[in-house]
């Protein structure tokens, strides 16, 4: 089983998601470990459009309770393990493995892998990756592994030169993914299209960013699978779906993002900025307990004609007085929300009068968002 290994602050997702398509389209049986899930845990692992069943779960974690209990392993840690118990039994050709927090000491780190890829890497989870950019950049360039081919976003001139510094130590090939790699690029509320070595792409996924992602997936693609057909690769791309990434809701001009740092915060607001231009944009915003909110606060002041702050109905993310309370700390204007629903009803509403909804903040509500709008989510649907 060969293994491809993505780390990274942001894009992780959709770049894997990319990736996994283009595998799958190329004949490759594709595994996919991807964390945190949006509805069911199944989501995290899938081979060839097939989630991890709950037989499977049951059985795994029977065959090796003995060793829980002796190792005391973490959730994710054993999540990882069976992640790959089940590509092995399912003789996956190669395994994309996704991150889960960091890189240098996350239980991914394990494998050696065909290719490693850095996606985006901004400020998040610093209480415990380290409270500056270069400390974070240097725990995702963990992942660069002697002589294994490295593939990464271009970006921050001191991310940019310790990652590659760790790769010119490791003896790592670099390829560089710049966004003017792509040419003729045009967002809208249906996807983003492009140009790229030739070759129109047009993706369902809107954003410049996902442009970045999806050249980052083609490029991991080639060291992989060497000459390949452009046309099959981008009918690949332009069936990948990852939810919960500016996602427009059915029917409305409302958008949902699982977007909780300043960094992919700010991009999710550009991007709507960019598809209505002429619209003013009122929010939806929950947050977990652990997030910079200061970082946050100035990513969204100024952008939102309202921002109506709510939480989640399982108690996972901040209550509701908390992140007012954080907010008042800051002089922000903000609207309190009972409820992710009643949230809901008020973007809807404002709709009707012009507005452009986006509800952002956490993967945590989006059973509560999918359920208002009856969606039918298909988990094994990328």
């Amino acid at each position: 089983m060969k293994f491809i290994h993505v780390s990274g602050t942001n894009g992780k997702g959709s770049t894997c998601a990319f990736l996994y398509n283009i595998l799958k389209q190329a004949g490759k049986k594709v595994g996919l470990y991807t964390s945190p899930h949006l509805l069911n845990f199944n989501e995290r692992i899938r081979v060839n459009g097939h989630t991890i069943s709950n037989d499977e779960i049951v059985i795994f974690m029977k065959n090796i309770q003995n060793h829980i209990r002796d190792i005391q392993p973490t959730f994710f840690e054993t999540t990882t393990v069976m992640a790959f118990d089940h590509f092995s039994k399912h003789n996956v050709d190669i395994a994309i493995i996704e991150t889960g927090l960091g890189g240098r000491l996350d239980s991914t780190n394990v494998i050696i892998p065909e290719v490693s890829v850095i996606t985006s890497i901004s400020m998040d989870h610093m209480d415990i990756l380290g409270e500056s950019i270069d400390q974070i950049a240097e725990e995702k360039a963990g992942i660069i592994k002697n002589s294994v081919p490295l593939i990464f976003v271009g970006q921050d001139e001191n991310i940019h030169s310790i990652i590659l510094e760790k790769a010119r130590m490791k003896n790592s090939p670099v390829t560089v993914i710049y966004p003017n790699h792509a040419t003729s690029i045009k967002v809208d509320f249906d996807g983003t299209s492009f140009c790229y070595n030739g070759s129109i792409f047009s993706i369902s996924l809107s954003g410049e960013h996902q442009v970045l992602n999806c050249m980052t997936a083609v490029e991991t693609a080639k060291k992989v699978c060497g000459n390949v057909n452009y046309n099959k690769i981008s009918k690949a791309c332009s069936f990948t779906k990852w939810p919960g990434r500016m996602e427009r809701l059915p029917n409305h001009l409302i958008y949902y993002d699982v977007a909780h740092n300043a960094s992919s915060i700010s991009v999710i607001i550009d991007t709507v900025k960019t598809i209505h231009p002429e619209k003013l944009i009122i929010g939806l915003f929950c947050l977990k307990a652990n997030k910079k909110i200061n970082h946050i606060i100035d990513a969204i002041n100024g952008h939102f004609s309202q921002l109506l702050v709510t939480s989640d109905e399982k108690g996972l993310l901040l209550p509701i007085d908390r992140l007012c309370s954080l907010l008042s700390h800051y002089q922000m204007k903000y609207t309190p929300i009972s409820s992710v629903a009643n949230g809901i009803t008020i973007l809807q509403k404002a709709e009707k009068k012009g507005l452009i909804g986006l509800i952002f903040g956490s993967h945590y509500i989006a059973n509560e968002i999918y359920r208002a709008f009856e969606i039918s989510f298909d988990r094994c649907d990328i």
